[in-house]
């Protein structure tokens, strides 16, 4: 939003083309809550800070993902389950779009029939349930207000310490700031730990994992991919670039050079080097060249 502004953009006619990504994870009401929370703080921020004057531009359109990290390789039927909860909580929520993950994805790509599950999943989500017949439904829910309302506060307290983290008071150079000293990083760890210590100790419980572990169930078959595909794609690659023409691949990454040591807009070069097929990794070595590849700092 601040850079959109700072290049002279209306906030009213740019701000209903951006979209955010969720992943739903598996605390039913706590996910709920932190959707209904992101867009009132998207609708708040937006009003108050950036000055939008229309409903459109404060709408908050987000696509929800249902959580990888939740799925477990022991008991992998237990993955139906999740992944129907978790998107049943993004529906509740107010998400946009939805994708559901398949069963097997801890372990593989997915195969056929773990992906028709996890798309008969939305199916039945949205075919049989009813949910989708009104907007928030849990909206005066007394647990799910006060959830809401504290997620929000917690989210809000986050913004205040990056802010504080900014030399100019923007959100902007907080993240910039957050992101070199290591304290994204370090938050990041921080949560990791204690996640971790949780489930070590017994105090966070998953099913198949650290409780009722025992099962009938036999292995799974996965899907396998044979090396004829990495070997056919090899050759396919190599056709294209002894196809092409190579000085017009040079001369668009130059000048996508050039513009990277600029402040220019470098989407058109991008795009002009994509039109002469160069590959992203050459678009992407190129600019690693110029710029160096990014390093995770030590956390704050």
């Amino acid at each position: 939003m601040e850079l959109g502004l700072s290049r002279g953009l209306d906030v009213d006619e740019f701000a209903p083309g951006l979209s955010f990504f969720f992943d739903a994870h598996i605390d039913f009401f706590e996910e709920i809550a932190k959707f209904r929370a992101a867009r009132r703080i998207w609708a708040r921020w937006l009003r108050d800070v950036y000055g939008a004057t229309t409903a459109r531009a404060q709408w908050l359109r987000f696509h929800t993902q249902t959580a990888g990290v939740s799925l477990t390789a022991p008991q992998p039927d237990n993955n139906i389950v999740r992944t129907a909860v978790e998107a049943l909580a993004a529906v509740l929520g107010g998400t946009n779009s939805l994708h559901t993950n398949a069963l097997d994805e801890v372990l593989a790509l997915p195969g056929e029939a773990a992906a028709e599950t996890a798309l008969r999943t939305q199916q039945v989500i949205m075919e049989e349930t009813g949910v989708g017949n009104v907007s928030d439904p849990l909206g005066g829910s007394w647990y799910v207000e006060a959830l809401t309302d504290r997620l929000e506060a917690e989210a809000e307290a986050i913004f205040a310490r990056i802010r504080e983290m900014s030399s100019d008071g923007s959100m902007t150079d907080g993240i910039l700031q957050g992101i070199e000293n290591g304290w994204f990083t370090g938050e990041i760890a921080e949560a990791s730990f204690a996640y971790q210590q949780k489930l070590e100790k017994g105090d966070k419980k998953i099913v198949g994992v650290n409780a009722h572990t025992g099962t009938v169930a036999q292995p799974l078959e996965i899907l396998r991919i044979s090396p004829e595909v990495e070997r056919e794609q090899v050759k396919l690659l190599a056709a294209r670039r002894a196809g092409r023409d190579q000085r017009a691949v040079d001369a668009t990454l130059s000048a996508l050079v050039a513009a990277a040591r600029t402040d220019a807009n470098l989407v058109p070069p991008m795009l002009d080097a994509a039109r002469a097929e160069a590959t992203l990794g050459e678009i992407c070595g190129v600019l690693r060249t110029e710029w160096g590849a990014y390093t995770e700092p030590a956390s704050f």
